[in-house]
C-alpha cells in the first residue's frame, strides 16, 4: 500500500500575504491543524512552508505577535517553515521514517512533476497502522477459533480431572480476555 492511499487529496493552501488570522480562520473552517503556504505568480502557485496551529500559538499567542502580521513574513520565524516532502509513491513505512528522521508531523505527497497532490500527517500514519493491527487481531482470532473448533471432538480423549486455578489469577485473567 503506497501513502497516497491514505492521505488527505484536498490540500488547504493559504497565499503568503494573508495574515495570520486569516490562515487560523481557514484552519478552523475546514477543519485541519495545518496549510500550505504558497507564493502566487503568473498562473502557478510556488511552495514556500507549512503553518500549523502550533506554529500560531506559538508565534502570535506566546510571543504576542500581530495576527495580522502576513503569513509569508511569519513562516521565517516559524519552527516548520522547511518543507518535506516524498513521492506520493512512497510505502507507509518509507513515509513514517521520512516523518521520524525529519521530526515532522505532515509531510506532503508529490508526483513525478513535482506537483502537490495531498498530505499526510501522523495522524493519518496511526489510524493506517491501528486498522492494519486490527486486521492482524482478527486474523489470529479466527485462526484460535477454527484450532478450537478442530479440537472440540478430542475433548473426551484426554484426562478429565479439573484443573484448578488460583483465585487471583483468575481475576487477572478475566480482566485481560473478557469484555
Amino acid at each position: 500500500m503506497n501513502i497516497a492511499s491514505i492521505s488527505q487529496r484536498k490540500v488547504v493552501t493559504v497565499d503568503e500575504h494573508a495574515s495570520l488570522q486569516e490562515a487560523a480562520q481557514l484552519m478552523r473552517d475546514r477543519h485541519v491543524g495545518a496549510v500550505v503556504v504558497t507564493r502566487g505568480d503568473a498562473g502557478a502557485s510556488h511552495l514556500m512552508g507549512v503553518l500549523t496551529d502550533r506554529d500560531l500559538a506559538l508565534l502570535v499567542v506566546a510571543e504576542g505577535r500581530s495576527p495580522h502580521m502576513q503569513v509569508g513574513a511569519a513562516l521565517g520565524d516559524a519552527g516548520s517553515q522547511g518543507l518535506v516532502a516524498i513521492p506520493q509513491k512512497a510505502s507507509i513505512a518509507e513515509s513514517a521514517e521520512a516523518m521520524r528522521e525529519a521530526g515532522v508531523r505532515r509531510l506532503l505527497l508529490i508526483d513525478s512533476q513535482g506537483r502537490l497532490t495531498g498530505i499526510v500527517t501522523l495522524d493519518d500514519l496511526i489510524a493506517s497502522y491501528a486498522d492494519q493491527l486490527g486486521d492482524i487481531a482478527a486474523a489470529l482470532e479466527r485462526g484460535i477459533e477454527h484450532e478450537v473448533e478442530r479440537s472440540a471432538g478430542d475433548v473426551g480423549d484426554h484426562d478429565a480431572s479439573p484443573v484448578l486455578v488460583p483465585p487471583d489469577l483468575a481475576v487477572t485473567w478475566r480482566r485481560v480476555f473478557e469484555p
